[in-house]
């Protein structure tokens, strides 16, 4: 976030043209999750911690009614993107730190402050991801993804991506088969655009034809990125 203006990549526009969408309002920020200009939960997440911050930054009426105003804010982002958890934990996080405030300048102070901290935070812990999954990955390895879990779907490294970017730091040879992931063809556009702007062996392969290369063993590991992961393990995705 520069100032009050949140800047994020405009994902729907890869990997033909990058460009960087600028939102001056909490409402285009919205939009932005709404619309899948920013995608990924923990992207999202810190999109929305922004976003509550920059509704917290335009307010400016008295502060008895603060919050009033800050609860419709609160279901206002909670409604846009309702798949992802990291979104109501990035949301609720704002939220309770400034819902106490003793007057509206320290509602906006915190808020600033909590939002940098949210996404930071967010940043380090795909790191550990990296860091922690690196050691499941062995040289000359071939990996399946399907979906997007990069850096373009998190505030930094990615979640499913991290390991593989991480593997490849440490000079281990690594080959990619990336799913198209249709509809949306989160894999074709998103994916494979990080793989190469990163130097990493990938293939391209249709969705349906996954099954064929783990059929003939050439899928040593498959790494995917999830919505939300249930306490016995299960992954959810919705694609």
């Amino acid at each position: 976030m520069e100032d009050d203006v949140v800047c994020l990549i405009n994902q729907p526009l890869l990997p033909h043209r990058f460009e960087i969408y600028r939102s001056e309002d909490y409402i285009k920020t919205a939009d932005a999750i709404r619309n899948m200009i920013v995608r990924g939960a923990p992207a999202i997440g810190a999109t929305a911690s922004y976003g509550m911050a920059q509704a917290i930054l335009e307010y400016d009426s008295e502060f008895n009614g603060f919050k009033a105003y800050l609860d419709e804010v609160r279901v206002f982002f909670h409604e846009t993107r309702p798949t992802a958890y990291d979104l109501f934990h990035a949301v609720d996080s704002i939220y309770n730190r400034v819902v106490e405030s003793v007057d509206i300048n320290d509602a906006k102070d915190k808020a600033v402050k909590e939002s940098l901290k949210y996404a930071q935070e967010s940043a380090l812990m795909c790191r550990r991801i990296g860091e922690i999954g690196e050691d499941l990955l062995e040289d000359g390895m071939s990996i399946l993804t399907h979906c997007n879990a990069g850096a373009l779907a998190c505030v930094d490294y990615g979640t499913a991506l991290s390991p593989v970017r991480i593997a490849n730091h440490n000079k281990k040879r690594i080959l990619v088969y990336v799913d198209e992931t249709r509809p949306r063809m989160q894999g074709s556009r998103l994916t494979a655009w990080e793989l190469l702007q990163e130097g990493i062996d990938h293939f391209l392969i249709a969705d349906n034809a996954a099954g064929y290369f783990m059929s003939r063993g050439e899928i040593d590991l498959v790494i995917v990125g999830a919505d939300r992961i249930a306490l016995n393990g299960d992954v959810v995705n919705k694609i």
